[in-house]
């Protein structure tokens, strides 16, 4: 049974996957997390306020999320400190886990140097390496 919490993540990406169907083909695949990467780098040029920036964080964050557990499985987990979810992956064999709200709002903010594609790539080296040696960390 889904947590109100996975319910939530789901339904935002799905959303997202909606609503920006003209700006690429999001199916969830890792390869879409570069369509992903051009919309924030378009919004790069844009002064967002702090609830526009949350949104955005929230909706394209979750998208993330569901790119990562579609395809490497894991579940998701509330941080009250930092008032956001974190997918854990490879539990209990291993832990991997990844903050997708935070990087967002760090690509937008930042630019390229917070490049989606190149942070998921190290999210998917660090769920190879905990699955050959119990490996845990968070790829922040």
């Amino acid at each position: 049974m889904q947590s109100r919490l996975e319910q939530d993540i789901i339904s935002t990406a799905e959303s997202f996957k909606n609503n920006f169907s003209d700006k690429g083909n999001f199916d969830f695949s890792v390869l879409s997390l570069h369509e992903v990467d051009v919309i924030l780098d378009e919004l790069c040029e844009y002064e967002l306020d702090h609830d526009t920036l949350d949104s955005v964080s929230s909706m394209v964050g979750s998208y993330i999320f569901e790119v990562a557990r579609r395809n490497y499985g894991g579940k998701y987990y509330w941080v009250q400190e930092r008032e956001q979810p974190v997918l854990v992956t490879g539990e209990p064999e291993f832990s991997i886990s990844i903050l997708a709200f935070d990087k967002v709002r760090g690509r937008i903010q930042n630019g390229k140097e917070d490049d989606i594609p190149y942070y998921f790539d190290g999210y998917i080296k660090a769920v190879e390496k905990g699955k050959q040696t119990g490996y845990c960390a968070t790829i922040v």
